[in-house]
């Protein structure tokens, strides 16, 4: 077995160059309850990693993303951000967004927005105007993102109850005209044509086939103000018209709610048994096409009067039945899921000045439950034998709201949040996943069947490149309340045996790190930011070194590090060599 190189925090002040060891302590300094010191923690964490020991292939399935309002798209933020998406990894993003075919003039809002594809003159004539469409998708190919196409809204001109049409969230009910089933279903179906045809003689066969298309959303509840019969009827109907035009397109669904809750689960079944058993609306055949299904688990944080307690167990027990009823159709078992919203919680416009569960947002918290939850989907696809493809966070921005005012968003005014940076975390590491441990992780059943309540989870990932190896270790815990930080005792074994050095870099999310929320609170939380005050955001709103980039020995085949690491903390430890 080889050794990897011991060092004592004891020593860190005699700490220089010509030492054959290395250590990196960081001691933080965090406010300190007796509500944090009665919190349990390990004093420490002792995390072995062996490079040598390759598992399976690393995909990155963090990154998918969606948001409601599809003209947020082509806005400044809008496509600063769909560029920092794109930048996340080699490989391209996709992105879901709703409303493509809803009527009207193209002003967002809160959960609305609209293309104006499909009216009818007169005389019932369809009239398509592509403009407003056609700037979406141009933001899409110019930042290189890949469309995860979602088939919806109802155009006005097809509903069968048109009026009201555009809601005004947050006042009333969102669920107007647009949620409803089509008055013919001929031309739907032509709408869906003319709508994928478009777009395949716009952009090309080459880059369309790589697109992803879906129908509607969450048809099991109010979304789909139809039963769930004419939903299938909808689903044959628009896949129909989707391959005649684009005989090469994937396509799939429903889309659900979470399956944790009964009557999704019913309506999951239901759908997947229509798709390989039942007669299909279209061609009187049986089964229905289906590239991959999808359905939307979701968390159930509270607010305990003083801090907020996440509900991870409620969103990864909507993943394990989900898993499960895909498993339960022969058919289906091998069918790529992708979870096409994946949240801490159901409201992304709902923000935390009203709804103050929701304030988890702004903070490291939501970049360590991304990781806790993107860790332990792993495990549910790997256990139950599934194709996992990918998990939509469904995020993005804003435009004309208050900075930091609490919605579920990746960036603020053009600033970036912390949890963008625990996806460029994720982005780093290499594609190739090794073997990895904690002493201080919970187990993953644990974890779904009661969440973090007791200990914090920390936990790792650990991937390899080309004479590169990233750890991401992470401090998680479902209550967002102060707490000691833990000791991190890290050993990488098994790496080239003539490596003498490797060069270290150390990127941290935390409460003082790649963190705009804690600079803009220190500011006085301006909400007209000076040009000063907004460059300083938009630079913590980076992913951060913790130091600077050091070289540490590398002793037979071995490499060794020490630190502390925050609640709600993340680390990314990469070691690079020649």
């Amino acid at each position: 077995m080889e050794r990897a190189v011991r060092f004592s925090p004891d020593d860190f002040p005699s700490y220089s160059r010509s030492l054959p060891f290395f250590l990196l302590l960081l001691l933080l300094a965090l406010p300190i309850s007796q509500s944090a010191w009665s919190q349990p923690t390990p004093n420490s964490a002792d995390i072995q990693v062996h490079f040598d020991q390759p598992q399976s292939p690393f995909s990155p399935i963090w990154t998918y993303f969606g948001y409601d309002e599809p003209n947020y798209t082509y806005a400044v933020n809008g496509r600063k951000l769909l560029g920092e998406l794109s930048a996340l990894d080699p490989e391209p993003a996709y992105v879901r967004v709703h409303n493509l075919l809803t009527t009207g003039d193209g002003a967002a809002s809160l959960k609305w927005g609209s293309t104006n594809v499909y009216t009818e003159d007169a005389a019932g004539n369809p009239v398509y105007s592509w403009t407003i469409l056609d700037q979406i998708f141009d933001s899409f190919q110019a930042a290189g993102i890949r469309p995860l196409v979602e088939i919806g809204f109802m155009p006005k001109a097809l509903s069968t109850h048109p009026e009201p049409y555009r809601h005004n969230f947050p006042q009333g009910s969102i669920y107007t005209g647009w949620a409803y089933p089509p008055k013919d279903y001929q031309k739907w179906s032509e709408v869906v044509f003319q709508f994928v045809r478009h777009l395949r003689e716009r952009y090309g066969d080459s880059e369309v086939k790589t697109w992803l298309w879906e129908v509607w959303n969450e048809p099991d509840i109010d979304y789909w103000q139809g039963t769930p019969q004419e939903y299938f009827k909808l689903y044959d109907v628009s896949v129909d018209a989707v391959l005649r035009a684009f005989p090469e397109a994937r396509v799939g669904g429903p889309d659900s709610t979470g399956p944790a809750n009964p009557k999704a689960a019913e309506f999951l079944r239901s759908f997947l048994d229509h798709c390989a058993h039942q007669t299909n609306y279209v061609n009187g055949k049986i089964g229905s096409r289906l590239d991959f299904i999808s359905f939307h688990p979701k968390g159930s944080p509270k607010w305990r009067g003083d801090y907020v307690q996440m509900g991870i167990a409620r969103q990864l027990a909507a993943i394990e039945q989900g898993f499960k009823i895909v498993a339960s159709f022969p058919e289906w078992r091998r069918t790529p899921i992708i979870l096409g919203e994946s949240d801490p919680e159901g409201c992304a416009a709902c923000s935390a000045r009203t709804n103050p569960q929701n304030s988890y947002r702004n903070g490291p918290l939501y970049a360590a439950y991304t990781a806790e939850m993107l860790n332990h989907i792993i495990f549910l696809a790997s256990r139950e034998g599934i194709k996992f493809l990918g998990a939509v966070t469904w995020a993005f921005e804003f435009e004309d709201q208050p900075y930091f005012e609490g919605f579920r968003t990746l960036a603020t005014n053009g600033v970036d949040k912390p949890v963008l940076n625990a996806f460029r975390m994720f982005g780093l590491l290499g594609n190739e996943r090794v073997a990895a441990t904690s002493s201080g992780a919970v187990h993953s059943e644990d974890v779904i069947r009661d969440g973090v309540r007791g200990q914090p989870d920390i936990n790792v990932i650990a991937a390899r490149k080309d004479h590169e190896v990233e750890v991401l270790i992470w401090n998680y815990h479902d209550d967002d309340i102060a707490a000691p930080a833990t000791l991190v005792d890290l050993a990488i074994s098994g790496l080239p045996a003539k490596t003498s050095r490797g060069l270290l870099e150390h990127f941290r999310v935390d409460a003082n790190h790649s963190n705009a929320f804690s600079v803009w609170k220190d500011m006085g939380s301006p909400q007209s930011p000076t040009a000063a005050q907004y460059e300083q955001l938009q630079r913590a709103g980076q992913l951060q070194l913790l130091t600077s980039p050091a070289w540490v020995p590398i002793t037979q085949g071995g490499a060794h590090l020490q630190f502390n690491l925050p609640r709600q903390g993340l680390s990314l430890v990469r070691v690079t060599w020649e």
